[in-house]
């Protein structure tokens, strides 16, 4: 099933957590100990850029839990994420999320195929859409991901660790813009995180 192919790593990306949920301190996580670290570091590190942290909010309140996508406001809730976000990222020039100067295959970075992507309202549209299906199925929607496989889509565009990072930071940005509860916050990143894997092609830089 497309869920769980998507999110055996993360998403970023991109579908339903693989296996059973795990709790990690204070916040369900997806499952990816990596993944689930790096989030709490980036949200931990801004709590204490702004001299916040330490409060352990409603993790031990006795309430129902909600699925994050109930907690994000379902589908319109992550439309507003996704609509902050990738103008965000595409104007941010460490992700590189054109692609300029990078070419598909070739040996040793001679010969090959650009790789780059346009960034025509047609495809940003179509780019938005698709991430608001995954982040909804990744985090517990109705909806169905009609996109590709995460490795496929991302397979020759040669996407470092850096510029993973980047868009990581990016959306944390447009997360902090929306003033979003820290935990959703680690669960919502944790997961992206989990997809790193089938998105990062040079691990090296």
């Amino acid at each position: 099933m497309m869920r769980t192919t998507l999110v055996i790593a993360m998403i970023v990306l991109v579908a339903g957590c693989g296996g059973p949920e795990k709790k990690n301190d204070d916040f369900f996580t997806s499952g990816n100990r990596d993944a689930d670290q790096r989030a709490e570091q980036r949200v931990a590190k801004t709590e204490q850029m702004r001299g916040e942290g330490g409060g352990a909010q409603s993790s031990k309140e006795p309430q129902k839990k909600k699925s994050l996508y109930e907690r994000l406001g379902g589908e319109k809730g992550l439309t507003a994420i996704v609509d902050d976000f990738i103008p965000r990222a595409l104007a941010d020039p460490r992700v590189n999320w054109e692609r300029k100067g990078i070419k598909r295959g070739g040996v040793l970075g001679i010969g090959g195929k650009p790789a780059e992507w346009q960034a025509t309202d047609e495809k940003v549209n179509g780019l938005k859409y698709h991430m608001v299906q995954f982040l909804s199925v990744a985090l517990g929607g109705p909806t169905k991901y009609e996109g590709r496989d995460m490795k496929e889509i991302h397979k020759g565009m040669k996407i470092t660790n850096p510029e993973f990072d980047a868009s990581v930071g990016d959306l944390k940005a447009t997360l902090d813009k929306m003033q979003l509860p820290n935990d959703d916050q680690k669960e919502l990143l944790a997961i992206i995180e989990s997809t790193r894997p089938q998105v990062v092609e040079e691990k090296n830089q």
